[in-house]
Parts: C-alpha cells; structure tokens; sequence
C-alpha cells in the first residue's frame, strides 16, 4: 500500500475513486481525521451553538456574572490625566519649577523627552470641583459627567508596560505589546459567545475626526482565534458595514439562492476536508446574509425619541460623531452585542495641550454622560460595563518650554500612572481607587496594572481570567499572559 501511495503521489485526488488507491495528500487528511478530526468536530460544534445565540465555548461564564455585555469608550492618543480626572494644585504653585530629582527616583525620563536638558511643572490651566455625594474631583471641561459622578468609579493607579503609541495600544487591547493576539473583544466573544445570531458579538465604531495616531484593524484582530471573533468595523454613512449590500441587479432572493449552492460546495468540501475555516466561511456568509436586514435596524437612530437624542446632545445627528457612536453602542448592547469598542482619536497633545483639549473634552462630554444616563433609563446599566480610558495618561513636566502667553505647552507620554473610570456591570459606583503623589507622577497607593485590568473585567463578565486560554505554539495563552489579579475593592 505504501508503495502504491508512492506510485499515486503525484494524481489528483479525484482520478483515484473507486481504485483503492489513493494520494500522499489523501493519506495524510484521512491519517488526521482520528483525534484531530474529534478536537475539530467539538470546536465547530462549539462554534455554531455561539453563533446561534446560545451559550458560549468551554462551558462559560465560570460563575454568576455582574456584566452580560461591555462598551468600551477608548480615547487613542493619550489622554491627559491632569487636565480631566487627577487634580494636582501642587503642579500650579510650583508651575515652572524643575520636577525634584525625588520624584524621579534616578531615572531618565521616557519617550521623546528623554532629550529634554530641563523638565519644567506644569499644572492644568483648567478649573476643578468635587462633585457628587462622593466628591469626585472633576475639570471644568466635563460638566456633563459631572452629573454622573456617583455613578462612576475612577481608578487613578492604572499603569502600563509601554510608552509609545503602537505597543501601547497593542497592549491595552490584547494585553502584550507585539501584535498578533487576539484582542479583549475578541476574546470575550470567545468565551461568551453571542446572544444576537444575527449581528457580530464584537463590533468597533471609529469616529469621524482628524487623527494624530493611526488605528489599525489589528487592534480589534482575533488572533489566533478564529476570525469570526474578530471585531467588525461599522462606519457612519448609507453602507455601515464594507461589501456587506447586494451588488446593484442582484436582488435577497438571488442573493440567497446563490449562498445555498455555495454552501453546498462548502459542505461538500468539508466532507473530504474537515478544517476549521471552512465551516468559518460558512457562517460568516450566513452571518452576512442575516446582517443585510439587522444592521439597517440596529444603525437608524431616527425612531428615537427626541428625550433620548438630547442625552447625548447636538452631535447626535452627525453620523460618525463620537455622540451618534455613543447612541449606537446603546443600540447595539440592547440587541445583544456583547462586546463595543468606540475609538475617538486626537489625544496626542505633545504641545497646544490646552486648546486641543478643550475641543476634545467638548466632543465627549455631554455623549459620555448621556450613555450612561440612557443605560439607565433603558435598565441596563446594572449589567452593562461602561469603561473609559485611554493607553496611557501624561507626565506632569511640560515637553519643552512653558510659553504662558500663548498657552501651548504639551505632556510627554506617561505610562506610569494613568486613569480610567467604570460604570455600572457590576463596578462599585461613588468610588476613586488609588492614587498618584502629589506631582502626578508616581502611583502613591494601589497600584493597577493592565494585566488587573483585564482580569477585572473578565471577572465582572464571570470569568476566571486564568482559565480562559488557548493552545497556540505549544503553549496555553490567556489575555492576561502570566500575570494579573482581580481588583476587588472596585467590584460592587
């Protein structure tokens, strides 16, 4: 028989039925279909119960979760601490004076100012007050979610392992530096599956706006999980989601018609070859075809009640504004999406800080208070985690000189201390955990590392962030890599 399957190696696979022989490629496909074929009948099975709605792989939630679905509100650039949520007076009496060789504690400042010959205080020029019955400091510049505060829990010690924006980035969203894992998104989706067959589990709204940092899809990528848990992009406009319309003179009936002969081949293929992206391909068409009719349904805001568009304020009625975007999210996590990430770019304020500041709060204010305001209203907030961040905050000296006149200092990046804010799904509302000295620039108490982070999250949703894992490479993977605790002085 092997001396036959060396005869045959060469002959299509096809010129050989009915002859009992059979091809090299053939030998090793039907060799694979012992074990192998058994592990890859259980993921697809798996696979297609989370497509359906049902729940989700490997037997998950672990335990009774808080979160059933997060959104994710993400401020690309880095956002300043200072001039938002960490009040720090002692950076405005001693405005201009060199940061004191205490705090830096013998190291060389990062990033690009590394190359500064003087690291002058800056303190914010914005105004702050305590709001709230839990006196949450707040700037000026975020009236709207001043109303909120006690709805909010501000995490003040968040810090991270990279200082630039790409591994930065990378790292908050899939919790290593290099690309190539699977986004949290990703992730989640995952383990929880969908409650919504007819709309993607993970899906990513950008706002329309200038951006100073580039934001690539790998961001919200599956990695090494299969790609249909990868995030998918909507976009504002009459086609919110690329290729997914009919081509002009193919009508749903042709349409359908045409995915049920493909489907056929696709099945007849997976006969012969039991792989894993082929029963992908076939419900990412099925998916698409049922998108056709859910994704117009979930995108119009316009059978929205004037009370609810107000929430959100007069950017509402843009699409592509980071307002339409909030609305949307709320949209979607009624529809049972279990995982919105919105991106708003334009925080890389390495001068003109308080100008561009001031335009990029004004954009985000009123919308970020309003969805939580709405979530509530909707009765949702209770298992929606909200979550607001950025992938790192900035330092607390200017880069370069300050020019008082003109008022165009910047902040260099600043991966050591930064801040978050929560609500709702679970997270202790009225709180501030940890807390930066009196510079801004070192974490003084409770520190929360990303790897805590994610972990937290993970365990709002009911999971166990060390049991989520994936074999690749010969070896386990988790979001959460090595490390990583849960926070519990945040969870409700």
């Amino acid at each position: 028989m092997l001396q036959q399957t060396q005869l045959t190696s060469m002959q299509s696979p096809l010129s050989n039925q009915g002859s009992g022989l059979f091809s090299r490629r053939d030998l090793l496909t039907r060799g694979g279909q012992g074990l192998g074929s058994i592990a890859l009948a259980h993921l697809l099975g798996e696979g297609r119960a989370s497509a359906a709605g049902t729940p989700g792989l490997l037997g998950l939630p672990h335990f009774a979760p808080k979160a059933k679905r997060v959104i994710f509100l993400f401020m690309s650039g880095g956002l300043s601490q200072l001039e938002s949520f960490d009040y720090k007076p002692q950076l405005n009496k001693r405005q201009g004076e060199e940061i004191p060789k205490s705090v830096l504690g013998g190291k060389t400042p990062l990033g690009m100012s590394m190359l500064q010959a003087s690291f002058p205080l800056v303190g914010s020029p914005f105004k702050f007050a305590q709001h709230g019955n839990s006196g949450a400091w707040i700037s000026e510049l975020f009236p709207h979610t001043a109303k909120v505060a006690d709805d909010l829990c501000f995490i003040k010690s968040l810090h991270s392992d990279a200082v630039n924006h790409d591994p930065a980035l990378t790292f908050i969203q899939t919790g290593a530096q290099l690309p190539g894992r699977p986004s949290m998104g990703s992730w989640i989706s995952y383990g929880l599956g969908s409650d919504n067959r007819d709309l993607p589990s993970f899906i990513v709204l950008v706002s329309k706006r200038p951006a100073d940092q580039p934001l690539s899809s790998r961001l919200w990528d599956s990695g090494f999980l299969a790609s249909r848990f990868q995030g998918v992009q909507f976009r504002s406009g009459s086609d919110p989601v690329l290729y997914l319309s009919n081509p002009n003179g193919i009508d749903t009936a042709a349409n359908r018609r045409m995915l049920d002969k493909l489907k056929e081949l696709h099945q007849i293929e997976l006969a012969a070859h039991p792989f894993a992206d082929i029963e992908t391909r076939i419900d990412q068409f099925e998916m698409a075809f049922r998108m056709q009719s859910a994704v117009p349904e979930v995108t119009d805001i316009r059978k929205e009640p004037q009370s609810v568009l107000d929430l959100y304020g007069p950017d509402v009625k843009s699409p592509g504004s980071f307002a339409a975007n909030c609305l949307q999210a709320r949209r979607m996590a009624q529809q049972g999406v279990r995982f919105i990430q919105l991106y708003h770019p334009g925080w890389d304020h390495h001068g003109g800080l308080p100008n561009a500041f001031k335009t990029g709060a004004a954009e985000i204010d009123q919308a970020s208070s309003g969805l939580i305001q709405d979530l509530k209203l909707q009765g949702m907030l209770d298992d929606t985690l909200v979550i607001f961040g950025s992938e790192f905050g900035r330092t607390s000296y200017s880069q370069g000189s300050i020019t008082k006149s003109t008022g165009q200092f910047g902040r260099e990046h600043h991966r050591d201390c930064f801040t978050f804010w929560m609500a709702g799904g679970g997270s202790r509302p009225g709180v501030t955990y940890g807390e930066t000295d009196e510079f801004g620039f070192n974490i003084a108490l409770n520190p929360m590392h990303v790897n805590d982070f994610h972990a937290t999250v993970l365990h709002l949703l009911g999971i166990d962030h060390e049991r989520l894992t994936f074999p690749f490479q010969g070896r386990d993977y988790r979001l959460t890599d090595v490390a990583g605790k849960v926070v519990k002085d945040i969870l409700a």
